[in-house]
C-alpha cells in the first residue's frame, strides 16, 4: 500500500501533467492554429485529463480539510499545554512563596533570558536580578536555571499530557 505522501507526489505528477496537456493544447490553438494536432483536438483525451484533474482538486480539498483539522487538534492540544504550564508554574510558585518580583524573574528566566535582558526589561539593576535569581534558586531547592527548568519539565512529562 502506497504511503500518503507517495499518493500526494503521484497526484501532484497527475496534475502537472493534466496542466501540461492543457497549456499545449493553447499553444497550439494560439501559435499553430493551421496545424492539426489529433492529441490536442481529442474530447475523449481532453474528458479524461478533465476528470483527473477533478479527482485530483476532490482529493486535495479533502487532504486540505484532513490538515486543517489536525491542526485544530494540535492548538487545542498546545492551548491545554500552555494551560497546564500556566497552572504548573502557580503551582510551584505558590509552594516556595515567591514574592511577585521573583515570580516574574523566574519567568523570564525560563524563558531563556539572560540577567542583563532581565534587568532591562525589568529596569532594575543587574546585582537585584542575581540576589533575586538566588532567592528562587534558594526557594526552589535548585542549583540554577536548567534544574529550574528541568523541574518543570518532569511535572509536564509526567502529567497526563505526555502519553504512556
Amino acid at each position: 500500500m502506497p504511503t500518503r505522501r507517495t499518493i500526494l507526489w503521484a497526484l501532484f505528477t497527475l496534475q502537472a501533467l493534466c496542466c501540461a496537456y492543457f497549456l499545449a493544447d493553447i499553444f497550439f490553438d494560439l501559435v499553430l492554429p493551421a496545424q492539426t494536432n489529433t492529441l490536442a483536438d481529442s474530447d475523449a483525451i481532453e474528458a479524461i485529463v478533465t476528470i483527473a484533474l477533478f479527482f485530483g482538486l476532490a482529493f486535495t480539498g479533502s487532504e486540505l480539510r484532513r490538515m486543517m483539522r489536525r491542526e485544530d487538534r494540535i492548538n487545542d492540544q498546545l492551548k491545554v499545554a500552555s494551560g497546564a504550564f500556566a497552572d504548573l508554574l502557580e503551582v510551584r510558585f505558590d509552594e516556595w512563596g515567591l514574592t511577585e518580583a521573583e515570580r516574574a524573574v523566574a519567568v523570564l528566566a525560563l524563558k531563556g533570558y539572560s540577567v542583563a535582558e532581565m534587568a532591562e526589561l525589568r529596569t532594575t539593576a543587574q546585582g537585584t536580578i542575581k540576589a533575586q535569581c538566588a532567592a528562587l534558586y534558594r526557594k526552589a531547592d535548585v542549583s540554577g536555571r536548567l534544574q529550574l527548568l528541568s523541574l518543570f519539565l518532569d511535572d509536564l512529562m509526567a502529567d497526563t499530557l505526555m502519553p504512556a
